[in-house]
């Protein structure tokens, strides 16, 4: 059962204040957590979510106000001070140790000890302990690397609680997770949290905020908007207050799908039979002038797969490809990039962005591949740069930030800004809008439907069926790393695409 509302919080934090130089990232916020409850931090990108929860878990100091935890006054001059204090926090990268096994994470820095050495017996039989005080009984000798990323998260849950935490912290910890580890996630976040544990949420589904939480405090340009029991939010009113003003930029977007293609014409990419030998079975996929195709299935499904095959990242052993008519092996994605081929990989932080890097040397970075070693005019790269940063909105617009400072949503733009200043013909996006927020989200899909309009081909893949609707004209549908047929999006809804999906058999649906 979630916590009393009136129960003495067990962090208060109270005018809190930070400043970064030239930004106020944080402005006289107070944010309360009670024990037994699941209490969810929401605002866009840039709101503040990440400072406050680097204040109260050690990582920034604060210019004003104070914070108490756990029954005292904390001033936190690193994570170790939070830890002691008992918060433990569990990152969307998550933080662990991934070649050694699972009860060395479980137990890491806190092994018993026997005559002066680690007892490794008793490390595996203590994390096997706390491991099944959370529900999960797997082998803790194994690798941790050989678990999936939603057992990695668990483990990660289970260290903190080997540190006694009694503030949880957990910071888009679904993002990389299907539906069934979501549902095992969650069934051990209310046990913590019946447990007395005060869970602290941070997520941009909306879905799964409103199913876990109990309490939602909103932030919006580094001040408190409110907090809310989830009971007394709408979700309009969440967005509302998320954004400053009613969002109806969603069903403006739809009407892109609607519009349309010409598919007598030759089509600007055509792959037949492309696969790889135990990675994907052969696939055809068409992509006319302007067109946004969709490709939908769950994860797993072969949809990266299938699009670094395209883009060549990864070599096909089968099929062959031809781009505006004229056969083309896609050797590498220097080679794609040359026949005007873009490609916005999920993982935003192993391939794409460049943290250490300032935000104008990473837009300039494709057109940098694509030129070869003939410098770029700097005249010419600061025109693009303010081009860029001022088209798809880059908050702050500084070039000469360090792109790895910006929030996750910021870091898409300028992913975007790269691959849009190399003048595509074809842009792949997989996974555009993961993990930002439906503000930052709703100019991305709105930015992608401007340019298939101007005649940009896209091929856009989503998690989020809703969004592949909204924006495509054809949804290529993959099922178990083959695909299994495509659908006309306006002779289609959610439901229909979730039953193609799921469906049995194969073949074209309308």
């Amino acid at each position: 059962m979630p916590a009393d509302s009136q129960a003495p919080p067990i962090v208060e934090m109270r005018g809190i204040t930070i400043r970064f130089p030239g930004v106020l990232a944080l402005d006289d916020v107070d944010f309360f957590l009670r024990p037994g409850e699941v209490h969810s931090l929401m605002g866009e990108n840039g709101a503040g979510k990440s400072t406050l929860i680097k204040a109260l878990t050690g990582v920034y100091p604060v210019d004003g106000g104070s914070i108490e935890a756990t029954g005292s006054s904390r001033v936190f001059h690193s994570t170790f001070d939070a830890e002691a204090a008992g918060i433990s926090t569990v990152y969307q990268e998550i933080n662990l140790c991934s070649n050694l096994s699972v009860g060395e994470n479980v137990m890491l820095g806190h092994e018993p000890r026997k005559v002066g050495r680690i007892d490794w017996k008793a490390v595996h039989r203590t994390a096997a302990e706390h491991l099944a005080g959370l529900g999960i009984s797997i082998d803790t000798r194994s690798l941790l690397s050989n678990h999936s990323i939603a057992i990695q998260q668990l483990v990660a849950i289970s260290r903190a609680m080997v540190l006694d935490a009694k503030v949880l912290v957990l910071d888009e910890p679904t993002s990389s997770l299907d539906r069934g580890e979501v549902d095992q996630l969650f069934a051990v976040i209310r046990e913590l949290r019946d447990k007395g544990a005060a869970i602290l949420f941070v997520s941009h589904f909306l879905d799964q905020v409103y199913e876990i939480s109990d309490r939602i405090t909103v932030l919006r340009n580094g001040k408190l908007v409110g907090e809310y029991p989830v009971g007394d939010l709408p979700r309009d009113d969440l967005v509302t207050k998320m954004i400053g003003h009613r969002l109806d930029d969603l069903v403006a977007i739809s009407s892109t799908a609607a519009r349309e293609i010409d598919r007598t014409v030759m089509p600007v990419l055509r792959a037949q039979d492309v696969g790889r030998r135990g990675v994907l079975e052969p696939a055809d996929i068409d992509v006319f002038d302007g067109e946004i195709v969709g490709i939908a299935g769950l994860l797993g499904s072969g949809r990266t797969e299938l699009v670094r095959l395209l883009y060549g990242a990864d070599r096909a052993d089968t099929g062959q490809i031809e781009v505006d008519g004229t056969p083309s092996k896609m050797t590498s994605p220097r080679h794609a990039i040359e026949r005007g081929i873009a490609f916005s990989s999920e993982d935003r932080r192993a391939e794409g962005i460049v943290s250490d890097l300032t935000v104008a040397d990473n837009i300039v970075l494709g057109m940098q591949a694509r030129k070869g070693l003939r410098k770029i005019r700097r005249s010419t790269r600061e025109s693009i740069v303010s081009e860029y940063l001022a088209a798809l909105d880059v908050r702050p617009r500084d070039p000469d930030m360090v792109a790895g400072n910006l929030s996750g949503g910021n870091q898409q733009k300028v992913l975007l800004a790269r691959w849009l200043a190399t003048a595509p013909e074809l842009l792949i996006l997989d996974e555009p809008t993961r993990g930002i927020d439906i503000g930052t989200k709703a100019d991305l899909q709105r930015k992608v439907a401007e340019l298939s309009e101007q005649g940009l081909s896209v091929i856009f893949i989503s998690s989020e069926l809703e969004e592949v609707l909204r924006l495509a004209q054809r949804v290529v549908v993959m099922r178990d790393r083959k695909c299994i047929g495509e659908l006309d999006s306006q002779k289609s809804d959610l439901e229909g695409l979730i039953d193609f999906i799921a469906s049995e058999g194969e073949g074209s649906a309308a």
